[in-house]
């Protein structure tokens, strides 16, 4: 397209999304495969203490959403916080938060694809597992290709499932730890305070095991983007927004202190068969374990169909901006259609390059969305503490979501996001993620800035 021409709009998506899918999307969505398959290497490492890196990462996920959700409410959109980046920050911003985040969600979906397809071929030995990624991904795109309210159903059942699941372990696993659940003794406190005790691997353990919970926290962000296509993006955003704390508090921070109470943090089968399927199988409870399985087996799912529709959404918000291909906006029947299908292949090709080149160029694609999720969140609170400003002085009417102890906590959290870096660069795994997320925030934000340049010149 010449430079000096202007950018069709692109066609408007539908508001199918009804408030139940919005509320379970909201309560499922922090249910997530970095929870029932991430944590294991975080006990492993931070041992009981584990519970104090979940509240202290927990804490920083609560101001980061009340943050987004403060923005959406005020300017809900399918871009979300690249949307507010752009309108805070400038056209760069919103580039560099759009495309890495895209890039994210088209990697994530491989990755949840290769999860879910070794569950199944552990049922069914002797199957290939890329004939499962690609039946799954079928599945997922063409859920997305049809009216958004079928991710909505999708999303809606698979969520319930995670929250019944999740909420029945809680309460089998405090049954247990008082000593009432027939057939089992409680282990008391012996598994907080034995075993090298609460802190059996010191601070570099605490350390280790918080930056494995700050990025279990990833793809809250999706309920903020879905609230844009919602009957009413703003109530919408509002509860959900209102109801964060309560669910990080019960299902991550609330399981994670089950767990360790009720196994011993080095068991083997903590990180080998999953912190939730080791705790059943110390209950005795007879396929408890297996529907665990399940039940990881349908996160995953559920995981794959989300990641496909933020990628999707948020494609869809970059061509608006006129930051995208013009072909990856084309709807149909309210559906970014080409954006689904484009997300999907470049989430299967992930896939095959984890087969194909594993050592080389799939590391070094991990390793480059390594901190995305941090980069997204930087950008999420600079631009909360400028439209903030601009929304008292302009608009106070739009803010139906305030930020907490404005602008005190804003700047409380960005101190923690530098926090987190600090420690990614101590670390000599994290810091190759750090170094090469960074990477690629430069060059976005490069390629961002010159073609907001060219713009301002046109």
């Amino acid at each position: 397209m010449p430079r000096n021409a202007v950018a069709d709009p692109a066609p408007p998506l539908t508001h199918g999304l009804k408030q139940r899918h919005l509320s379970m999307i909201a309560l499922g969505g922090v249910i997530g495969a970095g929870l029932f398959v991430g944590s294991g290497a975080g006990i492993a490492a931070a041992g009981p203490s584990i519970v104090v890196a979940y509240a202290i990462s927990g804490v920083l996920v609560m101001l980061v959403m009340r943050m987004l959700g403060e923005m959406s409410a005020a300017y809900p959109s399918s871009g979300s916080f690249s949307a507010h980046a752009e309108r805070a920050v400038g056209p760069w911003a919103g580039f560099t938060a759009g495309w890495s985040f895209w890039v994210l969600m088209c990697t994530a979906v491989g990755l949840e694809g290769i999860g879910a397809a070794q569950i199944v071929s552990g049922w069914l030995p002797g199957t290939p597992e890329w004939a499962w990624v690609a039946l799954f991904m079928v599945v997922m795109c063409a859920a997305n290709l049809a009216a958004v309210r079928n991710f909505g159903e999708f999303e809606f059942w698979f969520a319930a499932l995670k929250v019944g699941a999740i909420s029945l372990f809680l309460v089998l696993g405090v049954l247990a730890l008082l000593g009432v659940l027939p057939g089992t003794g409680s282990p008391g406190l012996s598994n907080l305070t034995g075993e090298g005790g609460f802190l059996p691997n010191g601070s570099e353990g605490l350390v280790i095991g918080l930056l494995a919970s700050v990025f279990a926290y990833g793809g809250l962000e999706t309920v903020t983007i879905a609230a844009a296509e919602s009957e009413n993006p703003v109530r919408g955003v509002a509860r959900a927004v209102r109801t964060a704390m309560w669910r990080i508090a019960v299902f991550y921070i609330g399981s994670m202190a089950v767990i360790v109470a009720l196994v011993p943090w080095d068991a083997k089968e903590v990180v080998e068969k999953g912190p939730y399927v080791a705790a059943l199988d110390r209950l005795g409870i007879p396929g408890a374990a297996q529907l665990m399985n399940v039940v990881v087996f349908v996160a995953l799912l559920s995981a794959m169909n989300a990641n496909i529709y933020g990628a999707s959404r948020m494609a869809y918000s970059l061509v608006e901006r006129g930051q995208a291909p013009q072909a990856l906006g084309r709807v149909s029947g309210g559906v970014p259609r080409v954006a689904v299908l484009v997300s999907s292949v470049v989430g299967f090709g992930c896939v095959l390059l984890s087969y194909w080149r594993p050592d080389d160029v799939f590391a070094w694609l991990l390793n480059m969305i390594g901190a995305v999720i941090l980069v997204v969140w930087i950008l999420i609170a600079v631009s909360q503490l400028r439209l903030r400003r601009l929304l008292e002085r302009t608009e106070p009417e739009r803010l139906a979501v305030r930020m907490w102890a404005f602008p005190v906590l804003t700047w409380v959290a960005m101190a923690g996001m530098a926090g987190v870096f600090v420690l990614m660069a101590r670390q000599p795994d994290t810091r190759v993620q750090l170094y090469s997320t960074g990477a690629m925030t430069l060059v976005l934000a490069a390629v961002g800035y010159a073609w907001q340049r060219a713009r301002a010149r046109d």
